[in-house]
């Protein structure tokens, strides 16, 4: 995708032919600024701090963490050490542990003289067919588009989001954005409610940034106001993505998703889940029980970034001193509540057979 015209990927090796660099998203909307990441705990800090983000990403920047390793060390103390440490950063997103688990496959069966060049060439194809498969999840979820385009006679099709599941979620395009584009790239007209997603604004701060970028008409609502839309009929289908998906259909996504899933519910409007194949945990059956919900810094709820008049980026308290504030970083939405899935095999029931559907060589895993 574009920033300021100029095409952009989220994750990039440096002009130095090894160092690894990133968008660094803890800046934006304010600031665009690119951070290189020159070691293993560089790259484990960038996770674990949001500096990346989303879990395509987060795979990708793990993938790269496990490179940077082998530049050190390439022995296989140092590839397990660099898995152990890269899988400690974030728990809930499962493309994390599908790279770190692919990354020591591939490199694992290789000398260590041979791994450094093997895990470079291993996360720029994780990187490149990431892109693909975000193409590809575009081009299917263009046709529920399509479909509700051609029932509203030119009227815009109006989309609701949550959180940022966009290209700065992923390496370019995005999962839940992704048809998005593809729409407005062929001229269909689109709106996107945005949900601004607190806390840490990745509505507000990501996704409306990126659909701004690429001229998307869009406009930020407060968290609270999905539901008074679609009561109004101003909502005609939701989509989001997901940072782990049960093999029974059950999904992890950013707090507060459930809540749009039961409102959609209630008002009748479609709610879609655009992922990847390696968002599948297909060794878990019940979300609710079985999806670690990561807990964050309570700061992040009583604190928000913002540029002051004079230009300045600063942090200023918004709550109460010395109230405690909880932070789960996840809900799970019941498969029961999602009307269908859009992968880049293309789009299924959210369902174990739903999924089995597109991906028969997993059925002894989901079993």
């Amino acid at each position: 995708m574009r920033i300021d015209g100029r095409p952009m990927r989220t994750i990039w090796v440096g002009a130095d032919g090894w160092s690894v660099e990133i968008i660094d998203q803890t800046k934006l909307p304010h600031l665009f600024e690119v951070a290189a990441l020159r070691s293993m705990e560089d790259a484990a800090r960038a996770i674990s701090h949001m500096a990346v983000r989303g879990a395509p990403l987060i795979g990708a920047t793990a993938a790269y963490g496990v490179a940077l390793a082998m530049r050190e060390d390439a022995s296989d103390a140092s590839l397990e050490r660099a898995v152990a440490v890269l899988g400690a950063t974030r728990p809930t997103a499962v493309n994390l542990h599908w790279a770190l688990n692919d990354m020591k496959a591939c490199l694992g069966a290789a000398s260590p003289s041979d791994r450094l060049d093997l895990a470079y060439d291993r996360a720029a194809q994780i990187c490149d067919e990431d892109v693909e498969t975000c193409r590809l999840i575009g081009a299917h979820g263009l046709e529920i588009i399509r479909a509700l385009a051609e029932k509203k006679d030119g009227a815009p099709v109006n989309i609701l989001t949550h959180c940022n599941a966009g290209w700065l979620a992923c390496i370019d395009w995005g999962t839940a954005t992704s048809p998005i584009y593809q729409a407005h790239h062929e001229g269909i007209p689109v709106h996107v409610w945005v949900d601004e997603t607190r806390p840490r604004n990745q509505g507000a701060f990501l996704t409306a940034f990126e659909l701004g970028q690429e001229g998307v008409p869009h406009t930020i609502i407060v968290d609270n106001a999905g539901g008074h839309l679609m009561q109004k009929g101003k909502v005609d289908f939701c989509i989001v993505g997901t940072d782990r998906t049960t093999a029974s259909g059950d999904v992890a996504n950013k707090i507060g998703t459930y809540l749009k899933a039961l409102a959609a519910a209630d008002n009748g409007v479609p709610f879609y889940v655009a992922l990847p194949h390696s968002t599948i945990d297909w060794s878990l059956e019940d979300g609710l029980r079985d999806i670690p919900i990561e807990e964050r810094d309570g700061r992040e709820v009583t604190a928000m970034a913002g540029r002051i008049p004079g230009g300045e980026v600063v942090e200023v308290d918004i709550a109460a001193p010395g109230s405690p504030a909880a932070n789960y970083g996840f809900d799970v939405t019941p498969a029961r509540l999602v009307s269908g899935f859009v992968t880049e095999r293309g789009l299924c029931d959210a369902s174990r057979e739903g999924l089995l559907s597109l991906y028969p060589e997993r059925a002894r895993e989901a079993s």
